[in-house]
């Protein structure tokens, strides 16, 4: 397969080159039980979760129908992401994903950048979560009077059990939570088509073009919302890289993973961009809001008698999903960093069923500031920290950019061989993509309110992260040279 070519080749990628020197001492322990059905559903979830769920309906009412351009503009570049982390695991897959790549072509220091910026991804994107599943429950009667900081608390507490088991109980449930996401996607999708394409009235509103040019057209508010509200849609596309991480407890990625990674594009176009399109033809954007899922909002202006608490469990399904592959990766990743010294020692620990269980309870101790955020600001928690978890979410794939330039610049210089399964253009997509990132957080900035508080918080991050190295800096460098890393 050519550099240029961004179509996948049916054919099995290369497998990963044979004598590669760098091995990952954070692999060592786990269970290849995760099946070529469990990475497909996988790679299907970790496209498909709370930020489309939830987050759209607030999206759709401050940009209009324009927030499919917003998608579409996101998806493109985390496939890009995704297909240059898929590079990288078919050269050597590791449960470390990027935080061992950062290791092999940053050193120690990328290692640690990475992985903790990662951490802070998901610590957040867990309280976004749990969170998120909190005010799903909440729109059933049964639950409306418990406190939404105990419903965020059960949460957290069933995923975290399920996820301490082995990686075949994380495996199987996020294959059903994918399989329950993309079934109601579908059904949606054909019912919306169909009252398309009947003018069957939604809510005294006839489908069609006709609900987009009678509500001021594509771009309602002008283009600027549009472009504001980006930040937010990178983060609906968190986990993407998910498939990645689980490829160092796959059969045979060098087989599943091409496939899985590939799919993306096209699951993206389908199903979030897509619904997006779909929504904003059957209801004037001004119907949706950003306490309810707008696949609810639907669905209750239909009238369909219990169709709308289906969905909502389905949205409820979707934000547990979302818990459950972030308490997993992370696990992962800082396993990897633990066995390097830049990560406290007890996430490196591993139970008998080879889950690495402490860096798994570390993230969700950050779960738990998240139920006492639900008790203290329960309007506002979501929106906080969906800003800082985008900030966690672009640093991590700029790390994966930067690490995949990296990789195929050595590739050049002939100290490693590419496999034939690549990133297109490269290396234009990987300084494009960088460019992308960095105009989120301009944006972000421009934002103002939470949004350029988050970027003000910047140097923060910054100094919290020089100091965390220059507290283990000594360990890492001991237990490098202690393998003979240079």
């Amino acid at each position: 397969m050519s550099d240029h070519s961004l179509a996948a080749s049916d054919a099995p990628a290369a497998a990963p080159v044979a004598g590669t020197l760098h091995t990952d001492a954070g692999d060592a322990g786990y269970r290849k039980d995760l099946k070529s059905r469990h990475i497909n559903m996988i790679a299907i979830g970790g496209a498909i979760g709370t930020g489309l769920f939830l987050g759209a309906g607030g999206r759709m009412a401050v940009a209009g129908p324009s927030l499919f351009i917003a998608y579409a503009l996101c998806g493109v570049f985390a496939f890009f992401v995704v297909r240059a982390l898929g590079e990288l695991v078919l050269y050597r897959p590791s449960s470390g994903a990027f935080v061992s790549y950062a290791r092999e072509f940053m050193g120690e220091k990328g290692a640690y950048t990475a992985g903790w910026l990662y951490f802070l991804n998901w610590s957040t994107t867990a309280i976004a979560d749990i969170t998120a599943a909190a005010v799903f429950a909440h729109y059933w009667s049964a639950f409306s009077d418990i406190p939404q900081w105990v419903l965020a608390l059960i949460a957290l507490a069933v995923v975290l059990t399920a996820n301490l088991i082995s990686v075949k109980y994380f495996g199987e449930m996020e294959f059903w939570f994918a399989i329950i996401k993309v079934g109601a996607l579908v059904l949606f999708m054909v019912i919306g088509i169909f009252l398309v394409v009947t003018g069957h009235q939604v809510g005294g509103h006839t489908p069609g073009l006709a609900t987009v040019t009678g509500n001021g057209g594509l771009f309602p508010s002008g283009v600027m919302p549009m472009l504001l509200l980006i930040q937010g849609v990178v983060f609906a596309y968190a986990s993407v890289e998910l498939c990645g991480v689980a490829a160092g407890e796959t059969e045979n990625p060098e087989k599943v993973m091409p496939k899985a990674i590939n799919s993306i594009m096209w699951r993206v176009g389908l199903f979030y961009v897509g619904s997006v399109v779909l929504l904003s033809l059957l209801l004037p954007y001004t119907a949706y809001t950003g306490d309810q899922s707008p696949f609810v909002t639907v669905f209750n202006k239909l009238g369909i008698p219990g169709a709308a608490s289906v969905m909502n469990l389905v949205v409820l399904t979707a934000a547990l999903s979302s818990l459950n592959s972030g308490l997993y990766s992370t696990g992962r990743i800082l396993r990897s960093m633990s066995v390097a010294g830049s990560a406290p020692k007890f996430t490196g620990v591993m139970n008998k069923g080879g889950v690495p269980y402490g860096g798994i309870l570390l993230t969700a101790g950050f779960g738990v500031i998240g139920v006492i955020l639900n008790y203290v600001m329960p309007g506002k928690a979501f929106e906080l920290v969906l800003n800082f978890a985008s900030i966690g979410i672009i640093g991590t794939w700029g790390m994966i950019m930067i690490c995949s330039l990296l990789f195929v610049n050595r590739s050049h210089q002939g100290r490693l061989t590419r496999p034939s399964y690549r990133l297109p253009w490269a290396p234009w997509t990987q300084i494009v993509t960088l460019v992308f990132l960095v105009c989120v957080l301009v944006l972000m900035w421009m934002e103002g309110g939470i949004g350029r508080t988050t970027i003000e918080c910047l140097p923060l991050i910054a100094l919290g992260l020089v100091g965390g190295w220059y507290a283990v800096r000594n360990r890492v460098r001991r237990i490098a040279a202690g393998r003979g890393a240079p």
